[in-house]
């Protein structure tokens, strides 16, 4: 018996989970690109400025990342989450940029239980992220497998 918030049954078509804020800092957008990702619009501020992207900007992974620890935090955490077998589609769809605040949501497209285990739930979720302007900086399309209530993995 699971003690989690979250299971299969929670996750309604048609549900909005708030995915709460996030403010973006240069010194993580550069730490991140320092790491994985060296191009020079991620590392320097003059450069950021001198791209199309107008100033220092964070990686599309590094916003794939914060997204993540977003959706972890505001339920992932808390669900039987069995993990992802991948991602329909990721959008990039304008720079996040240092000094912005993300603010997020999921929202439940659709679900159905797993044919060859029933005891999992499939529910898939298109992701957004948002910049403190209101502007649709990210979505993200992907399906999650989650156990249904009262099931142990």
């Amino acid at each position: 018996m699971t003690d989690k918030k979250w299971a299969y049954e929670d996750f309604a078509e048609g549900l909005a989970i708030d995915l709460g804020t996030k403010d973006v800092t240069a010194a993580e957008i550069i730490e991140f690109a320092s790491e994985f990702d060296a191009q020079p619009m991620h590392l320097d501020e003059e450069a950021g400025k001198a791209s199309i992207l107008g100033g220092l900007s964070a990686s599309g992974w590094h916003t794939c990342s914060m997204f993540m620890r977003m959706m972890c935090d505001a339920f992932l955490l808390d669900s039987t989450s069995q993990g992802a077998p991948g991602i329909e589609y990721a959008r990039w769809k304008k720079p996040v940029l240092a000094g912005d605040t993300l603010t997020g949501r999921s929202t439940v497209v659709a679900h159905r239980t797993s044919n060859s285990r029933p005891q999992l739930g499939l529910v898939t979720f298109r992701h957004e992220l948002f910049n403190q302007k209101g502007e649709n900086v990210f979505e993200l399309e992907n399906t999650g497998m989650f156990l249904k209530r009262g099931v142990t993995a």
